[in-house]
């Protein structure tokens, strides 16, 4: 008769460990279903007042990438506009033709929407502001676009 006590001693200890590994194991990922249901609940119900809004300070980058478009068809004027701007710390990655020849007045297009950018450039020019424009593309990896105009020869890298 002892025998068969030790056997189910042996028998109830094993089964009772392994029993308390599994409700210790049912708490946490209960724990852990509490935790995300509750983080959706606040994700899902906060109001846009609680969410921090970042404010565009408007500051222009250290390093400005940019590329000079001929909109006037006077041969070589990328090029010296390019070599102006190289010279004035603006990462020039590419230079070429727009895809027209009548621009009257030479442009500075903002891409990214850190109009800051495309005041430096337009600064370091000596175009107006009122030619600085915003247009948006997420396709293009670079800051501004310099479309030069007609009006070529009033500008910085001309005089």
């Amino acid at each position: 008769m002892e025998k068969t006590k030790t056997k189910k001693n042996s028998v109830d200890l094993k089964t009772s460990s392994y029993n308390l590994f599994l409700n210790i194991s049912l708490f946490f990922l209960g724990a852990i279903i509490i935790f995300m249901v509750y983080s959706l609940y606040v994700k899902i119900t906060a109001t846009d007042s609680e969410i921090p809004i970042q404010e565009n300070t408007q500051v222009a980058s250290d390093i400005i990438q940019a590329d000079v478009l001929n909109g006037c068809g006077v041969g070589g004027i990328a090029d010296r506009f390019t070599d102006f701007l190289r010279n004035n710390k603006v990462d020039v990655v590419y230079s070429g033709n727009y895809i027209r020849f009548d621009m009257d007045e030479t442009l500075v297009i903002d891409r990214t929407g850190n109009k800051a950018n495309a005041l430096k450039v337009a600064e370091i020019l000596g175009v107006s502001k009122s030619n600085v424009i915003q247009q948006l593309n997420k396709e293009y990896l670079l800051d501004v676009s310099i479309v030069i105009g007609r009006d070529y020869y009033n500008l910085l890298p001309l005089k």
